[in-house]
């Protein structure tokens, strides 16, 4: 992957999508779409630059991050272990305690809908586990 010479001081937005050109073809290709359906499922959500350069996606918490590799752009859903997934759209982590990712070669489509019910119901979930946070008394 060719490193980007966008600066860190740059907006988040801008770095990724900064990251988006850079990776060009279908990686980028993908990434810009996803990024579309997750802006599309939430207009409110907050786009992050972490761990040294991977583009997040928040909304009262982590909703997911968008990773590319050689062969795959990968959407990792922080809280995915507690989502509800009719459409079987996570095929990556399955294993893990929290973490359930989608993994997207090239040439693969992702169930436009169902994405963005899965983005929908992973800020449902941040959003109650911030309310609830709020009102436990401080000790």
């Amino acid at each position: 992957m060719k490193k980007s010479d966008a600066s860190p001081s740059l907006p988040a937005s801008e770095l990724i999508s900064q990251r988006i050109a850079d990776l060009g073809g279908w990686r980028g290709e993908t990434l810009g779409r996803m990024r579309k359906l997750i802006q599309d499922a939430d207009p409110e959500v907050v786009e992050e630059w972490k761990w040294m350069g991977t583009p997040v996606w928040s909304h009262d918490g982590i909703v997911c991050t968008g990773e590319s590799y050689k062969d795959k752009v990968k959407l990792t859903f922080a809280k995915g272990a507690s989502l509800e997934d009719p459409a079987r759209l996570f095929n990556a982590s399955l294993d893990g305690n929290m973490r359930r990712a989608i993994d997207i070669h090239e040439g693969e489509k992702v169930d436009e809908s169902a994405f963005k019910a899965l983005v929908r119901e992973a800020i449902a979930l941040n959003s109650t586990a911030k309310s609830r946070s709020a009102k436990k008394p401080k000790s």
